[in-house]
């Protein structure tokens, strides 16, 4: 009887963390210039490509960015490794309505989701705190390096902060 029991527990667990939704927030990589709307620079290629191998295992389905380039073209490797679409979320509303957009789109995907955002040094800290990242730290403009995975599980939110590609320093 213990046994079964014990099994039970085992396999609750286990479709329990398989209900979990997780969530990758990325900054766009480094920017080739300050125009309103630049393209990567060979930096920023490269942590776009180090984004796609260090989600290799991760097989986002969803991918979510801001209208602008830069987000598009740092999710554009791991999308087509993942033969994931990519879809914009507009600034309808400023800061606060993208959030709230990007907010509602990943709640309403499937409890198993794998999603990947990225976005701004302004608005990833805002999203994670939306999503119940309540601690997530305000993210300098020199910051390229951050990734944040969220496991949302009904409400609860369990997150890991980690670094990617070449580390970035802030002076």
């Amino acid at each position: 009887m213990k046994r079964l029991l014990l099994a039970a527990a085992v396999s609750l667990l286990t479709a329990t963390s398989a209900m979990a939704q997780t969530v990758y927030l990325v900054r766009h990589a480094e920017k080739a210039d300050a125009s309103a709307d630049p393209v990567l620079s060979e930096a920023g290629q490269a942590r776009a490509a180090a984004l796609s191998a260090a989600l290799a295992e991760a097989h986002p389905g969803y991918i979510f960015t801001s209208p602008l380039q830069r987000t598009r073209l740092t999710a554009e490797p791991t999308a087509t490794f993942h033969s994931a679409a990519i879809e914009p979320v507009g600034f309808d509303g400023g800061s606060a309505g993208h959030v709230a957009a990007i907010a509602e789109r990943v709640r309403a995907l499937p409890d198993d989701a794998v999603v990947l955002v990225v976005g701004h040094s302004n608005t990833i800290p805002l999203i994670a705190r939306a999503l119940g990242f309540a601690e997530a730290a305000d993210m300098p403009e020199c910051e390229y390096d951050r990734m944040t995975m969220l496991h949302l599980a009904g409400d609860e939110t369990h997150s890991q902060v980690t670094r990617y590609g070449a580390p970035t320093t802030c002076e």
